[in-house]
């Protein structure tokens, strides 16, 4: 079935025509299948970096490359350089329009990714710092800006060890060379804050972090740790969220609260990013996924903003339960990728 069909009506128009330009170039970059090299796709690029939510974050950038505070940039929330990067990677920034963008990134793994690949939250820049979301949305957004740094490799490595638990030793065993932590304590995005136990909005991330390698840059380690993630949100049926949940009784509310931007909390909409990105758009697994997806839109073929950050990131992207560009230009990528 053709993604307009699945629209109860066709709200292309309405982004194509929007007055963001962030958005106009986005729907035209995702969803009209042009060439990279189309005239009007680049000029809609170069317009998006110079107005509108692109510019505004940039504009708050400290000259030597970080928002906020110099350091590691997890706090504040949510304005620090971690938070910027993720949202300035969900606007569509590229390192080819602004090369403020590639010293940001680069700043960033300077002060906050450790030799043995992982990225951490601490000022001090400890590798017990490390949470598999934090690690999946950093290397997600660097690659989405289009950045790349070898000591990437090795970010990754660590990340997809500790997905499969491949040689990597228990917390309690400090003298290893490769160990789990505190936060990162296990396999299948285990998580301190989670009671320990797997937790899916890390492990959403680091899938979708992984979907963003080429498929020739994938070792066999990237291709079993994807396998190994894949396995874990198809071990339920992904509409339900029925992950494991900590200290709470039920899954968090948030999972079906489609919201922008999207930080380390997240919603059935990304799960069905992460592995539609991976290749398993067709898979009948997802099939009650993307019926909670198409169920809704409005009757205009729009989607309502249900979770935000007003007031807390540096502008609002819309009213809440109102019809909103952003959220319907992820809901329209997962529909036209999975058909």
């Amino acid at each position: 079935m053709s993604w307009k069909n699945q629209l109860r009506s066709d709200s292309l128009p309405w982004l194509l025509e929007s007055e963001n330009p962030g958005i106009r170039y986005l729907a035209m970059r995702d969803l009209l299948d042009l060439s990279p090299d189309d005239k009007q796709l680049k000029k809609a690029r170069k317009l998006a970096h110079k107005e509108g939510p692109i510019a505004h974050v940039l504009s708050k950038m400290n000259e030597e490359g970080w928002w906020q505070r110099a350091g590691t940039g997890y706090g504040p929330k949510y304005k620090s350089t971690v938070w910027a990067l993720i949202l300035l990677a969900q606007l569509g920034a590229s390192v080819k329009e602004d090369k403020r963008i590639k010293l940001a990134c680069k700043y960033y793994l300077d002060e906050a990714l450790n030799p043995g690949g992982q990225i951490s939250a601490m000022t001090n820049k400890a590798p017990s710092g490390t949470v598999d979301c934090l690690q999946g949305n950093m290397l997600w957004s660097l690659m989405t800006l289009g950045y790349y740094d070898p000591r990437m490799d090795q970010a990754y490595e660590w990340m997809a060890r500790t997905t499969t638990g491949e040689g990597v030793a228990p917390m309690k065993d400090k003298h290893a060379e490769v160990r789990y932590f505190a936060g990162k304590c296990g396999p299948t995005f285990a998580c301190g804050a989670n009671n320990k136990l797997p937790c899916a909005w890390g492990g959403v991330k680091v899938l979708l972090a992984l979907s963003q390698l080429p498929a020739e840059k994938r070792s066999e380690l990237i291709d079993g740790a994807i396998r190994h993630g894949v396995e874990f949100f198809f071990s339920v049926d992904p509409s339900t969220a029925e992950y494991p949940n900590g200290w709470a009784a039920k899954p968090s509310g948030n999972w079906w609260k489609f919201g922008f931007p999207v930080f380390y909390v997240t919603d059935i909409l990304q799960i069905a990013e992460a592995l539609v990105a991976l290749g398993y758009g067709r898979d009948k697994r997802l099939k009650n996924t993307l019926e909670l997806i198409r169920s809704k839109q409005d009757e205009q073929g729009r989607w309502p903003l249900e979770y935000n950050y007003d007031g807390k990131t540096w502008m609002r992207f819309g009213k809440m339960k109102e019809p909103n560009e952003w959220v319907t230009l992820r809901a329209l990528r997962v529909l036209k990728n999975a058909s």
